[in-house]
């Protein structure tokens, strides 16, 4: 990297960090609107059936909605630091900045952000993606950076990932990452199923791919697991370290998981010791039953009556007797 006209090279325009992606903004807004329109044809379901039905609908959206939003989330493993470090290559400048790492299934996001955020006559705010996606070339996407001149600490963090780094941390992450998603998605196809189950309506069938929804997102929380307990080369700035741990992606998946593990053994164990209850929580109660029961009945050609039955029956030397007329 050299001067120009005295000044360092730098790329003029900031990526600021943003708080809620696009893509989980829509995620999350298809979902809410689907819970708009059931909230809407609420007052339509009769009886105590109400209740029931809603918490079907809002735990059935949650689910969905989670399994789906944390395949595109970067904060399942999280850290930050505060430290006083340099901000440009060539400077001895320092700069008191706050550096965040963030860690999702797809790649890792570098935050750069000032304390106060305008020093050394700059807005220091950034938020850089580099992806190791199966479309995506992290080496690519960080020689990339160095090109546009991000700041230092940016640089330095995310060479921790790269493929010639010592640390040798790119492959496992890359690779975990995949499979979570991989097991996230199917996932995502069970809690489908399980929805098209409940309303057909096969309980128990139901509960079972419940369950297995349940086991799927556990699995993907292991693939991640198992990255985290491998050592990792220390991200040092001067005497602070930059430390990152499990974040809101992984403890929201690992909570959404249990909560289906519970209602799945809850559906099964009902089904097998008191369907009746079981049948009374999905509005399948016994007046249904009873008023099926009555329709078929309608159909039936109907008994001959005991009156009718009486007149019928004739003895049979009655039938026998001929009354002889005299001619």
């Amino acid at each position: 990297m050299t001067l120009w006209n005295g000044s360092f090279p730098f790329y003029p325009g900031t990526n600021a960090c943003f708080p809620f992606d696009t893509t989980q903004a829509v995620i999350v807004s298809i979902f809410l609107s689907m819970l708009a329109t059931f909230i809407i044809i609420l007052p339509g379901i009769r009886g105590r059936g109400r209740l029931f039905w809603f918490l079907r609908v809002v735990m059935g959206l949650f689910v969905g909605a989670v399994v789906l939003t944390v395949q595109f989330t970067r904060d399942w493993e999280t850290g930050w630091v505060t430290a006083n470090t340099s901000y440009k290559s060539f400077s001895r400048a320092l700069v008191n900045v706050d550096i965040g790492l963030h860690i999702g299934l797809a790649g890792v996001n570098v935050t750069l952000v000032g304390n106060p955020v305008n020093q050394v006559n700059e807005t220091i705010n950034y938020n850089e993606h580099f992806a190791w996606s199966f479309d995506a070339d992290y080496d690519r996407g960080y020689g990339e950076g160095l090109e546009r001149g991000l700041p230092s600490p940016i640089l330095y963090v995310a060479e921790k990932f790269t493929t010639q780094s010592p640390c040798n941390v790119h492959r496992q992450y890359r690779i975990s990452g995949h499979y979570a998603s991989l097991t996230l998605w199917l996932a995502f196809c069970t809690w489908l199923i399980s929805i098209l189950l409940f309303s057909m309506p096969i309980l128990l069938y139901g509960g079972y791919m419940l369950l297995l929804t349940a086991v799927l997102m556990l699995f993907s929380l292991l693939f991640f697991f198992t990255v985290r307990s491998t050592p990792k080369c220390p991200i040092q700035f001067g005497p602070a370290s930059l430390k990152t741990d499990y974040g809101g992606s992984f403890w929201l998946t690992l909570a959404t998981g249990l909560l289906c593990l519970l209602l799945g053994l809850a559906i099964i164990i009902l089904n097998s010791v008191q369907p009746e209850k079981l049948k009374l929580v999905f509005n399948l109660d016994k007046g249904k039953g009873e008023e099926e029961e009555v329709w078929d009945k309608s159909y039936l050609p109907a008994e001959p009556s005991s009156s009718a039955q009486d007149m019928l029956m004739v003895p049979l030397g009655e039938l026998c007797e001929v009354t002889a007329t005299q001619l």
